[in-house]
């Protein structure tokens, strides 16, 4: 059996994604085999097309951190063809062949059966609004409020930024949205931004500060380095930052007084190797009261064949919102 797959290789120091009739020995173990129907476009996937990205272990491989489509065959009782599923993070575009391909074999304790969400909207929240969900969750579950104030979402237009937006918006919650793009408002808006700032800090040369005034009450940053930093010296007494991403660096120039003097809490999210049972908690959630709101605004569907220009924008920064790849070749 053959089938179609983008398929990155490394040549002369650059990477290279192309589509490839593979084999059986594409799929490698696991109990679930599945028709992908969609897959999306992730940062880790465009590491994978990256010299030295720092994700991929080993070339070639097939991209894709994300996988929604179609049971056709499973060794596990819990799944059976026919079913609608969703598969993402783990190993999966990383060390083991991924999304960007007509099929998938993953084990069965990395797989969600879909309720309530067909397998576009799925991959259309993939990674971004799964991470954006687990964000929003953690400042609910630490007793986060729409009464307690403003909650700031960062890196707006991304992902995780917009999903977030759409989900604290759909819960009564004031949104000030943090973007650099500066045409985003009307699309920000439509989310359930009710204020639009520019990056943070607004004076990236100014010394940073141990606490500012308090001007939120809790915040989902999906960029990290200094603008995490500042976030923490103005989130208000008893707030919460749920972080989950680096793009502005790993490092974060602050101080203990947000902790020790205003008793910020500072949780950290992470998608990949979250146990099963959790992912399909939240899972259950996103086809439910945590479902966005306004998926066809934020996301573009594109052939799965455009997958490296796509990814290259993410590189360059002129991505905006979600693209969901559809698997046909």
């Amino acid at each position: 059996m053959t089938f179609s797959a983008m398929v990155a290789n490394a040549s002369d120091g650059a990477i290279v994604l192309s589509r490839e009739e593979v084999g059986d020995d594409f799929l490698g173990d696991g109990e679930v085999t599945i028709e992908v129907h969609y897959s999306s476009a992730n940062y880790k996937d465009a590491l994978a097309i990256t010299p030295r990205g720092g994700v991929v272990r080993q070339y070639p491989i097939v991209p894709g951190i994300d996988l929604a489509g179609e049971v056709v065959a499973s060794d596990d009782e819990a799944f059976a063809p026919g079913d609608q599923v969703i598969a993402h993070g783990y190993e999966l575009g990383v060390s083991r062949n991924g999304g960007f391909a007509e099929l998938a074999r993953v084990p069965a304790d990395w797989v969600v059966k879909l309720d309530g969400l067909s397998t576009r909207d799925a991959a259309a929240i993939g990674t971004a609004g799964f991470t954006a969900a687990l964000s929003v969750r953690a400042l609910l579950d630490n007793g986060l409020t729409p009464d307690d104030g403003a909650v700031l979402v960062t890196g707006a237009t991304g992902g995780v930024g917009g999903i977030a937006i759409d989900i604290l918006g759909g819960l009564g919650f004031e949104v000030i949205a943090s973007t650099g793009k500066t045409d985003a408002d009307d699309l920000l808006a439509e989310l359930g931004a009710d204020e639009v700032i520019g990056r943070l800090p607004e004076d990236p040369e100014a010394k940073p500060r141990p606490l500012t005034s308090a001007r939120w009450a809790g915040a989902v940053d999906s960029v990290g380095g200094a603008s995490l930093a500042y976030i923490l010296s103005a989130i208000g007494y008893g707030g919460v930052v749920a972080a989950s991403g680096l793009t502005g660096g790993p490092g974060v120039p602050t101080t203990v007084m947000p902790f020790i003097l205003r008793a910020v809490s500072l949780l950290g999210i992470d998608s990949v190797n979250l146990p099963i049972e959790h992912r399909r908690e939240i899972w259950a959630q996103l086809g439910g009261e945590l479902r966005p709101r306004h998926l066809s605004a934020l996301t573009d569907v594109a052939p799965i064949t455009d997958a490296e220009q796509v990814l290259r924008s993410i590189q360059d920064g002129t991505h905006r919102g979600r693209t969901v790849f559809a698997v046909e070749f």
